[in-house]
């Protein structure tokens, strides 16, 4: 299988190629600014041109999209168009442009977070996104062509990232990489669509 991992070189993406690893599948790594290929998932054309440069894939996974994080009284207009072009529109991006080219009964794997669910403070956009997110995969996956399938992947904190992130998350129990790596793997290679695949 050919699958195309954005955000290879991140902690997620790292793990989901370890978790992937020895089974015979071929991974395209891309990224921002490094990878095989070189995308920015909140333009189209981008988007548009990557999957034309690497021809014929099975799967596309992604770990990447950012969002502000910012006290909801001090959140501009800019920090909102930053975060639904980058992490909302970003992977809807990324599913919408791939649906002509991808092969038949192939697989978008999308990952959302746990802010949707339990929002920390100054996360109000993070968590609007994730449930859009989540609500955009639900029903893509009653129309998507081909018998593609889509999931979306929502990990709380990693243990990987504790040190940089766990004060922000006071009380929430962080979990394995590894974990949030054999819920891509799931999503990626299963059966089921229209899932998400809480990590918690």
């Amino acid at each position: 299988m050919k699958i195309i991992l954005i955000g290879a070189n991140g902690t997620i993406g790292e793990l989901v190629q370890t978790a992937l690893a020895g089974a015979g599948h071929e991974i395209v790594k891309v990224g921002r600014k490094s990878g095989d290929f070189q995308v920015e998932i909140e333009n189209r054309e981008s988007v548009r041109k990557l999957y034309q440069a690497v021809g014929s894939f099975d799967a596309v996974a992604i770990a990447a999209g950012q969002v502000a994080f910012a006290p909801l009284s001090e959140f501009t207009a800019e920090k909102w168009q930053f975060s639904l072009g980058s992490k909302l529109m970003g992977q809807i991006n990324l599913v919408q442009e791939a649906i002509p080219l991808i092969k038949e009964r192939g697989s978008f794997t999308l990952v959302s977070g746990v802010l949707n669910d339990e929002p920390i403070f100054a996360s109000a956009a993070a968590a609007a996104v994730s449930g859009a997110l989540e609500g955009f995969a639900r029903a893509a996956a009653v129309e998507l062509p081909k018998g593609l399938r889509i999931n979306v992947v929502s990990p709380t904190i990693l243990k990987e990232s504790e040190a940089k992130f766990g004060p922000l998350f006071p009380g929430v129990i962080p979990v394995e990489g590894w974990r949030v790596a054999q819920a891509y793997k799931r999503a990626i290679l299963g059966v089921q669509t229209g899932r998400v695949y809480k990590v918690d």
